[in-house]
């Protein structure tokens, strides 16, 4: 799935378009590496973006075409901040 696309469906980001100008402006991350719009996201990747001072860190657990708002968070991301939490307990 494109990182736009995928960024718009987990609501990281609400539009597709303002994704799009995310990774244009260099503010998203794909396992460290700056990454543009049409890069394909995979189960796994670890996903950074920068929200002006403020830097999000998610790991991408699963890849699906459409989701209901309620359930995007659970379905899609899971916040590297816990993740990395439980690795090291």
């Amino acid at each position: 799935m494109r990182l736009d696309k995928f960024l718009k469906v987990s609501r990281l980001i609400k539009r597709r378009t303002v994704a799009n100008e995310a990774c244009d402006a260099g503010r998203v991350s794909v396992n460290g590496k700056p990454a543009k719009a049409s890069v394909n996201v995979k189960v796994g990747d670890i996903i950074e973006i920068a929200f002006g001072t403020k830097t999000v860190k998610v790991r991408v657990l699963d890849l699906l075409d459409t989701t209901k708002k309620e359930q995007a968070k659970e379905k899609y991301i899971d916040d590297f901040k816990d993740w990395m939490s439980n690795i090291y307990e």
